[in-house]
């Protein structure tokens, strides 16, 4: 029987003695265990991934290839971001790490153009990495201790994938574009569809579609809270590493013609019509011609989704001959310095400035919420990945998610306005040869490039660490019994984003867990730290989807430092759900979601015989006001236990790796 492009992926990398994936279409029953050739983090998770790695007393990283970048919080308001840049550049060159510099671009579309390779593993410490699966990559998302954990050399473990095959038939029309082919597969399986799958994409209709057209769909099945999506390597994909100049890096990667799959989903490309998805989730998707006539107060055109050399250019020839609305403010984003250096060769930046953009810094910048917050009430259209309630940086508005077409023509127009209305057909052809200019990374002394500066050795390397950068905290682990209360009772799709949010000020305090644990669930409720420190011992209780969103492990070390000892669900995003592992915390699922409906916040929860529990995977919590007895489980693998027993996977690498 063939194999599907997950299978080879998966068995290429397998360190799991025993069965392969092949016969078994989405592996072996359980977790699968994989080799990581190359991982990647960004400044706001970085930062305690790093501290997380040198706890490990390792005196080298142990992959491939890693690399740190820079571009999140670029800007430095006050001295906790720049003194964290510094620690980062620092702890580069002592453990032989590459590091991007602040202005060198968004991680995900840097790593396509300069570092990604057909056939390779690549885990990163945000949860868009999956960018990397329009190589032809085993592109993952993963918290910044698991990220540390691979650096150091061990494997990476997720639960045995469903694999689903996206079949794309024909060709996109005019104005049709990758965008509303990923927001059409949002529309029809939601934000939680994608949970325990791989989405592998096949058909005729792959052909017709450019590595940056492939990067905006696996980037944005994050929204799916799926694994990580993934193309074939094909002719497109050795055109795309020739121009770059890393023709040598082409491996082809195919499934076989009789591969199978779990599940299978049609697009005809054809058929599709620009869409948008409405406030406030990715998968809140209708038609664009549905809302066309809307007022725009603010277009964003960038972010790692939209902001490759093809959107701007895109973009830019929408809005040549014409000006952004007289109320309306378009900022575009470059996603890396490549695609800035060559929009201005090009005058595709002319085009665009001339039209009346204003052009920010080469960052996720408005995406994460860092500026260009829109006005009170307003409507935002944006071509990033999510739009959440308030991640924008104002709680009321309105913010929907587009296309980098979509976007251009609504900034003309004042109004949201599909782009198959501009009156002529437009079209941006692929660049034959990409500016290369790699003179912003800065490579470690044993693995640098041909022009680019190097760090001296690692002996050299003095790490600065600015007042902002906390020492990590001790965590001890769970007991056999815990009487704990509810500090927060919620409800489904319950994003990182309200657990720690985003944002400037916020965000710069991610080397430093006390102080950024005082805002936990500010979104939701500004008294939460008060009432976890007055409790002492805390659980949460929620509903579908818990930890839905970002990577950020911090939603998972701030409640824990708080004291939250467990969290009880109806069902978890999967990187959250590691995380929450990870830190030691018990992530419960209840055996009747109806139970949920019975709990209020303050309730005062009973568990005994938790090791037992633990275990058997069987859970009996009273409900000290009612006296109900709930019945719950955990469905961990035993290597997950294993962690929980030992109060998390820093606890327990730290004893692997001395043993």
């Amino acid at each position: 029987m063939g194999r599907n492009i997950v299978q080879k992926l998966i068995d290429s990398h397998r360190v799991t003695e025993g069965a392969t994936a092949t016969g078994d279409v989405g592996g072996v029953t359980g977790e699968v265990r994989i080799k990581i050739d190359q991982t990647l983090t960004q400044d706001t998770t970085g930062t305690m991934a790093y501290l997380q790695f040198e706890a490990l007393g390792i005196d080298r990283v142990r992959t491939e290839l890693s690399v740190s970048y820079v571009d999140h919080n670029t800007l430095q308001v006050t001295f906790e971001n720049a003194d964290d840049h510094a620690f980062l550049q620092d702890i580069a060159s002592k453990y032989g790490i590459v590091f991007s510099r602040p202005g060198n671009g968004i991680c995900h579309q840097v790593h396509l153009e300069r570092f990604g390779v057909p056939g390779k593993s690549l885990l990163g410490s945000d949860s868009h990495t999956p960018t990397g699966g329009a190589l032809g990559m085993l592109a993952i998302g993963a918290g910044g201790l698991d990220v540390a954990l691979a650096m150091a050399g061990l494997p990476f473990s997720i639960p045995r994938p469903k694999v689903l095959k996206v079949e794309l038939k024909g060709r996109l029309q005019p104005m049709v574009s990758a965008k509303d082919i990923v927001l059409e597969v949002l529309r029809r399986l939601t934000v939680k569809g994608g949970v325990g799958k791989i989405l592998e994409y096949a058909g005729e209709g792959v052909a017709s579609l450019s590595i940056p057209q492939r990067g905006t769909i696996t980037n944005m099945g994050a929204e799916l809270g799926a694994t990580t999506s993934v193309f074939p390597s094909d002719e497109v994909t050795k055109r795309f590493l020739e121009a770059q100049g890393r023709g040598a890096d082409f491996m082809p990667v195919f499934a076989d013609p009789d591969a199978r799959y779990d599940e299978e989903l049609v697009i005809d490309l054809g058929a599709l019509e620009p869409l948008i998805a409405l406030p406030h989730m990715p998968d809140n998707v209708v038609p664009v011609r549905e809302v066309a006539g809307m007022p725009v107060d603010q277009c964003f055109i960038g972010s790692c989704t939209n902001s490759s050399y093809y959107d701007l250019a895109m973009s830019a020839a929408i809005l040549k001959g014409n000006h952004v609305a007289p109320k309306t403010s378009l900022v575009v984003s470059p996603g890396s310095r490549q695609v800035l250096l060559m929009v201005t060769k090009d005058g595709i930046l002319a085009d665009l400035v001339e039209s009346g953009a204003r052009i920010l810094e080469s960052a996720c910048g408005p995406c994460i919420g860092i500026g260009q917050a829109p006005t009170t009430n307003g409507v935002s259209l944006r071509t990033n990945n999510r739009n959440f309630e308030g991640r924008s940086g104002t709680k009321s508005a309105k913010v929907f998610l587009v296309s980098a077409e979509t976007a251009a023509a609504s900034a003309i127009a004042g109004v949201i306005t599909d782009p198959r209305t501009v009156g002529r057909s437009i079209s941006v052809a692929m660049p034959e040869r990409f500016l290369n200019d790699d003179s912003m990374f800065v490579f470690p002394a044993t693995a640098g490039a041909v022009a680019a500066p190097s760090f001296g050795t690692a002996a050299e390397a003095r790490i600065r660490r600015g007042p902002n950068i906390a020492p990590l905290p001790q965590f001890e682990a769970i007991g056999d019994s815990l009487r704990a209360q509810v500090l927060m009772r919620m409800g489904d799709n319950i994003t990182t984003d309200h657990i720690l949010p985003a944002g400037s000020r916020i965000m710069s305090l991610r080397s430093n867990l006390p102080a950024i644990s005082e805002y936990c669930f500010s979104v939701l409720d500004t008294s939460f730290p008060a009432r976890a420190r007055a409790a002492r011992t805390g659980i949460l209780v929620a509903g579908q989807n818990y930890g839905q969103g970002s990577s950020r492990e911090h939603a998972a070390l701030s409640p824990r430092f708080l004291g939250v000892r467990a969290v009880l669900a109806v069902s978890y995003a999967r990187i959250h759900r590691q995380n929450l592992v990870n830190a030691g915390i018990l992530p419960l699922l209840f055996d009747h979601a109806e139970d949920l409906g019975a709990i209020e916040q303050s309730d005062s929860l009973m568990l005994e015989h938790i090791h037992e529990g633990l275990r058997k995977d069987h859970f009996e919590i009273k409900n000290e006001r009612t006296g109900a007895r709930i019945v719950a489980h955990h469905s961990l693998p035993e290597r997950q236990v294993d962690l929980i027993f030992e109060g998390g996977a820093l606890n327990a690498a730290r004893r692997e790796l001395t043993s």
